[in-house]
């Protein structure tokens, strides 16, 4: 098995939830909501190690929790960059040298599992790039800046796309640096600009991203209904 590298993005401003990372350290079950995935990670034996990128005004308080919460395979917590994929190429440049498989996970999705991580690390193992996804159930239309609507998508070919992704380092990195210039809200968008099929993982439509106030409210629901 290849060693694998998980890098956790914290370095959001969360600027629709009310201002700097605020959103992270808001209470699920009394625990930070960033605490959940990490801690995922950290007992799981197929990880090795876990990056987590910040920013400068929650590095120190995400440190002193990682210490207090024993996650011993927490390596390093590093400053992100100005965009999403500037985080992400830190925390590549931070993966140890021996890293096979890099996976991406935003820490404001706090439930992962241990069936997810396993399922996305060996499927990137066998095809070089994977990412998980659940079906979209709604129907999905594409409009104009006018919102007048341009054409109906056909939803048996949509899938709503979750993290964490998992990639082979070296195609990554390949993809970063072919396509730094490039604004995008997810790795695998670069990924497939290299040419690269990227499988999909059956996902959960519990692993939410939290964004908003009322996403919050929903984890909450979920984590009492939850073991």
């Amino acid at each position: 098995m290849m060693r694998v590298s998980a890098i956790v993005l914290a370095a959001g401003r969360g600027i629709r939830f009310g201002g700097w990372g605020c959103k992270l350290f808001s209470k699920i079950k009394n625990k930070p909501l960033f605490l959940y995935s990490l801690e995922e990670l950290n007992r799981h034996p197929l990880i090795n190690e876990i990056i987590i990128v910040v920013n400068s005004a929650n590095r120190a308080k995400i440190a002193r929790r990682v210490r207090e919460s024993g996650l011993t395979k927490v390596g390093k917590i590093i400053l992100g960059g100005r965009r999403r994929q500037d985080s992400v190429y830190n925390g590549l440049g931070a993966c140890g040298d021996d890293t096979g498989l890099v996976l991406i996970h935003d820490s404001a999705r706090p439930f992962i599992d241990s069936r997810l991580i396993s399922s996305v690390v060996k499927r990137a193992q066998e095809s070089g790039a994977a990412i998980v996804g659940v079906p979209v159930k709604s129907t999905i239309k594409s409009a104009s800046r006018a919102q007048v609507v341009e054409k109906t998508l056909e939803r048996e070919k949509l899938w709503e796309i979750q993290t964490p992704q998992v990639f082979k380092i070296d195609k990554l990195l390949a993809a970063y640096r072919r396509f730094a210039k490039s604004d995008v809200t997810d790795d695998s968008s670069l990924v497939e600009k290299l040419g690269v099929k990227v499988s999909i993982v059956a996902g959960d439509y519990r692993n939410i991203k939290v964004t908003t106030a009322e996403d919050l409210e929903v984890a909450r629901v979920i984590a009492k209904k939850r073991r």
